[in-house]
């Protein structure tokens, strides 16, 4: 008797079937939708009436007391711009990735993805967290060489991380982001340590509010590296996702934040006053002087 099976295999041999779809000849596009574009717009207008609410507490102060209004209302106005920049798609661009799928049995395939990144946030970041450094290096009294060394490196930060968003090759994009993330552990040293050490030699409020906005900060900022690895990073979330999730972090880091630092501090009895050129300009005791007076006569 004859098996049907048998026969078969006779004639076809080794012959593996073709696939019924074959990957990588459609691009894959990963963009905002309505929800991404309505998040960028509603974030635009909470830094937008936040940063009125800020001029407008400046104002209510002596210019002497209005450093860390001044900084604050920089930092939303800032956001601002870059959220309208978004909202409107003149702050966005598209990193093409090329994936490639291994095949045992045919030839290799490729997925190209285009994902859209938001460099408007990037910008925003590079102008919004060094003034926010300085609201927390003036509260805690961090001498003028920690300053530098905290705000060169979150500039490093940003740059980086930066150009690990428009990366298209794996390898190259993870060491950009490990360099972030060393670049962000040295401005961990230089508020937590070295921060924290000068604001304890403060009176105890001070030294208080300081661990407390701080904290807040730290935790805060920790957060969006997290985000980047998996949005820009591995692309395991939606577009629309990692705006959701950029805006609500900003809205704690910028606006409440601000708010917070500006209705504590201006409570505070040991609220500094600043004089000279900030105050006075180039006259009076602002005077930049060069040399003295009695010589060249």
């Amino acid at each position: 008797m004859i098996d049907p099976v048998e026969e078969f295999k006779k004639h076809t041999g080794d012959v593996v079937p073709l696939p019924t779809a074959i990957p990588g000849n459609t691009p894959i596009y990963q963009t905002a939708s309505e929800t991404g574009h309505r998040t960028l717009w509603v974030v635009f207008v909470i830094m937008l009436i936040s940063s009125l609410a800020f001029y407008i507490m400046a104002f209510r102060v002596p210019v002497q007391k209005r450093l860390f209004h001044i900084l604050t209302a920089f930092i939303t106005t800032f956001a601002t711009l870059s959220y309208y920049a978004m909202a409107i798609g003149d702050g966005v661009g598209k990193n093409k990735i090329t994936i490639k799928h291994t095949q045992k049995h045919f030839p290799d395939t490729y997925d190209v993805v285009y994902r859209e990144v938001y460099w408007a946030r990037y910008v925003d970041w590079s102008l919004t967290t060094p003034l926010l450094l300085l609201d927390l290096c003036f509260l805690a009294g961090l001498n003028g060489a920690s300053i530098l060394v905290a705000v060169v490196a979150d500039l490093i930060m940003i740059l980086t991380g930066l150009f690990a968003a428009f990366q298209v090759d794996e390898s190259p994009k993870w060491g950009w982001y490990a360099m972030a993330c060393i670049a962000y552990l040295v401005i961990v040293y230089q508020l937590a340590l070295n921060g924290r050490a000068t604001a304890m030699q403060k009176d105890n409020k001070t030294a208080t509010f300081f661990a407390a906005i701080g904290g807040f900060t730290f935790v805060l900022w920790t957060i969006y590296p997290v985000i980047w690895g998996i949005a820009d990073g591995s692309r395991n979330i939606n577009v629309d996702s990692e705006i959701i999730a950029y805006a609500v972090l900003d809205i704690l880091a910028k606006p409440v934040f601000g708010f917070w630092l500006l209705f504590t501090h201006d409570n505070m009895a040991s609220t500094n006053s600043i004089d000279g050129f900030w105050a006075n300009g180039l006259g009076k005791e602002g005077t930049l002087r060069i040399g003295d007076d009695d010589e060249g006569a």
